[in-house]
């Protein structure tokens, strides 16, 4: 294996029967600790959205937003794959519009491979996109560009009919190209029989362990998500309270003058200071004559 991560990483890692770990992030610092810990793969995730640029939905994120920080991310990556989300109205309205949008995370956000939600019309994006020699991560189950149109952001492919059109999605998206494919809020017996259908690995988030790999949201699984977290979110650290601590007590000594301290700040020589005091002298006097 070469020292960075390609597609064809994850069909091996799945031959293999080795997870795969995934990991959204956003920005150079966080990208840079993923990647330094050993993650597989890092989605430049339209949850950023919500995450880092306060919008509501996934909906609200535009392609110039998202290439900021696709760019932030790969700029600092050297071994893991890099995929950038394909934000809402990006693809869906056209083919050329779909291959115009990836090429431009490729070329301008230095992407490894772009991910685009649900099945039906986006099968010919799909094969697209693959024809220019980029490759596609596939979403199905729980698809949030789409979701208040599907009914809401609850699980998907909890009755049969669902399970096999879920089934049947996937299939679909690995014929057309897709070298992975997300598997998000489906029970986990059915990811299980999904995974075991496909020749391609599946990444679950919801969708339990029998997936090929996993993936979560930076801000979830470090305890920095505001509000609600999806019930099947793991938190591994609680770090909002203690920024949120040290945020405090930096305003407190700013206000009670206990910061900068002395460690903190610049000396100066003596001679210079004085030379220093002079000059303000001088100053001060040559005003007070020529008013």
């Amino acid at each position: 294996m070469s020292d960075r991560y390609l597609p064809r990483d994850f069909a091996r890692l799945k031959r293999e029967r080795q997870p795969i770990a995934v990991v959204t992030a956003y920005d150079a610092p966080s990208a840079r600790l993923a990647d330094k810990v050993g993650v597989d793969g890092i989605l430049v995730g339209d949850s950023a959205a919500m995450t880092m640029l306060g919008y509501e939905s996934t909906v609200d994120v535009t392609v110039d937003e998202m290439l900021v920080l696709t760019k932030a991310v790969t700029r600092v990556v050297p071994r893991a794959l890099v995929i950038a989300d394909l934000p809402f109205g990006s693809f869906q309205t056209s083919n050329a519009a779909a291959v115009r949008n990836a090429i431009r995370f490729v070329k301008e956000g230095r992407a490894k491979a772009v991910k685009l939600e649900g099945a039906g019309p986006t099968l010919d994006r799909v094969k697209a996109i693959v024809d220019t020699g980029i490759p596609v991560v596939g979403h199905v189950g729980l698809t949030p560009q789409s979701a208040v149109a599907l009914g809401g952001y609850g699980p998907r492919g909890r009755t049969a009919k669902e399970a096999s059109r879920l089934r049947d999605d996937a299939l679909a998206l690995e014929r057309s190209g897709c070298f992975a494919i997300v598997l998000e809020a489906v029970p986990a017996a059915v990811a299980a029989r999904i995974t075991e259908t496909l020749t391609v690995p599946t990444i679950g988030i919801g969708a339990g362990v029998s997936c090929d790999g996993q993936v979560l949201v930076w801000h979830d699984l470090l305890g920095l998500t505001q509000g609600r977290v999806p019930s099947f979110v793991k938190q591994y650290a609680a770090l909002s309270p203690t920024i949120e601590a040290a945020l405090a007590s930096y305003v407190s000594d700013v206000r009670a003058r206990r910061f900068p301290e002395t460690q903190h700040t610049y000396p100066m020589a003596d001679v210079e200071l004085d030379r220093f005091e002079r000059d303000l002298s001088a100053a001060g006097a040559t005003r007070r004559t020529s008013s």
